[in-house]
């Protein structure tokens, strides 16, 4: 058995699952996977740089673990970055995954369809395993928020802070570098560390600014503002 095979089992057994019909079960072990085994010299044990949660996050964290142990992890980076823009691309595909009347035989094309935008950049079908692995336990639904965070596993591994800077209207690329700066030498972002800025434009903040850094959130706008005036002059009434 292999070990990406192995590690999809420990998910498929720890994660909660929906529920799904004795044909997609009875698929789950009559499936040989072509994935070789790891070398004797390649690590076993396998820790993810940072946690992450949801069903989601578990599902990423394991395919995180077994794309490691086989040397495979930028190339699985590579294939769940295709797989993200597909969803960018396409609006209603979440609606598709999440229909409950999927067929074994719908899972099946559904996969292979997505394999296709995957090209050649999956190393020993580590990706295509996963994803059959979703789909024999009802969870296609959860792939676009696996590959999100799948995203930010592989961040924290290259040592990369996200940095989201939302403000009401889209900011001039001189001041995000500016705020780059400033906030790359603060005490939010340890040494040796790179920002990932992203900068999302929200109007219902009014003004001002909500910096995101990593799981750190500084809310300056105005909207932030207004909510503390209007629950002071509540409490004071």
């Amino acid at each position: 058995m292999s070990s990406t095979r192995a590690a999809f089992q420990v998910v498929r057994a720890a994660a909660p699952r929906a529920s799904f019909s004795p044909r997609i079960a009875s698929t789950v072990s009559a499936r040989n996977y072509a994935q070789a085994a790891p070398a004797p010299s390649q690590p076993q044990d396998v820790k993810p740089p940072i946690a992450v949660y949801g069903i989601d996050g578990t599902y990423a964290t394991a395919l995180y673990t077994a794309a490691a142990k086989t040397s495979a992890l930028d190339s699985t980076s590579r294939a769940l970055s295709a797989l993200a823009d597909v969803f960018k691309k396409d609006p209603k595909l979440p609606s598709i995954l999440h229909a409950p009347t999927l067929t074994v035989s719908d899972k099946s094309k559904i996969v292979q369809e997505l394999h296709k935008h995957i090209g050649g950049t999956d190393k020993g079908d580590t990706v295509k395993n996963f994803l059959d692995t979703l789909a024999e336990n009802n969870r296609l639904g959860i792939l676009e928020g696996v590959c999100e965070k799948f995203g930010v596993l592989i961040g924290a591994s290259r040592g990369e802070v996200d940095l989201t800077i939302t403000s009401a209207s889209p900011l001039d690329n001189k001041y995000v570098k500016q705020l780059e700066g400033t906030i790359s030498k603060s005490a939010y972002v340890g040494p040796g560390k790179k920002l990932k800025v992203k900068n999302k434009v929200n109007p219902d903040i009014m003004g001002g600014l909500v910096v995101e850094i990593g799981d750190q959130t500084i809310d300056k706008s105005v909207s932030s503002k207004v909510a503390k005036m209007n629950k002071m002059l509540t409490d004071t009434l």
